[in-house]
């Protein structure tokens, strides 16, 4: 019977739609992390009576077909990539992006990963790095016996040095934009890969025409909502439930008919 195959892709569909929402609601307090979301998209229709064709030598049209579908296919979990909430952490190397782009990083293998995770540290040259010891680039070193590191908005990265009055700027930090930043791959650790999809990265300064700005102790907050994802979760296993009684029914009917046979 066709409805158990039906059926049985709705299952399989909405047990996916769980695992994306599951992930989710995981990653809640996931600094910079962008929440994804399953689509769907029907499969292909069986014309048993093409809508449209004529039914009699009169010219006379088919207002309504038959078509017999197929179930569903899941065709996508693009991340939604709006910006998450500013929370305040008074670290001097904590920086948040409030707006469009992406810090980059240098990957041991010469690449280069990009990321809305801000939380940087320094390490034991005082270059500024990821939590997994990557550097941010442009690569800026923190000189040794100074005090006072600050971000400004615009990413410029100043110190206060020793027998100097002034603040010294020691770096600039960058910024990457894409056209299609939905279209970067998730590679865990926060970070994301460029693909086809997302296009080329665009460099440039914070606080310029198309770039976000920087916020210095401060870190941006996953953008899940804790009440979409469980009215989401709900509705994906009251959607599996459905199905499951689909097969049930489809089943009881289908042994219906073989007892009449017997």
């Amino acid at each position: 019977m066709r409805a158990l195959h039906t059926a049985a892709t709705g299952m399989m569909a909405q047990e996916l739609n769980v695992q994306v929402i599951s992930n989710n609601i995981a990653n809640m307090r996931t600094t910079g992390y962008k929440r994804q979301r399953a689509e769907f998209q029907d499969l292909l229709y069986e014309h048993v009576r093409r809508v449209g064709t004529q039914t009699s030598d009169q010219g006379n049209i088919l207002p309504a077909g038959i078509e017999l579908g197929s179930g569903v296919k899941t065709v996508g979990t693009p991340r939604v990539m709006t910006q998450g909430a500013l929370l305040p952490t008074g670290k001097d190397f904590d920086v948040a992006i409030r707006g469009e782009g992406f810090f980059k990083i240098l990957m041991p293998d010469g690449r280069t990963s990009y990321t809305r995770d801000g939380s940087f540290e320094l390490d034991a040259q005082g270059r500024i790095v990821t939590a997994q010891g990557y550097v941010v680039q442009p690569g800026i070193t923190v000189p040794q016996n100074s005090t006072g590191i600050t971000v400004n908005q615009a990413g410029q990265v100043s110190v206060n040095q020793p027998g100097q009055t002034a603040p010294t700027q020691i770096g600039q930090i960058e910024l990457a934009i894409f056209v299609n930043k939905a279209g970067l791959q998730g590679m865990g650790d926060n970070l994301y890969q460029e693909t086809p999809a997302s296009g080329t990265p665009q460099s440039g300064q914070p606080n310029t025409d198309g770039f976000g700005n920087l916020q210095q102790g401060n870190l941006e907050q996953a953008n899940v909502e804790a009440v979409t994802e469980i009215s989401d979760l709900i509705a994906a296993q009251r959607a599996y439930e459905m199905n499951a009684k689909v097969i049930t029914a489809a089943d009881q009917m289908l042994s219906a008919t073989s007892n009449l046979m017997k």
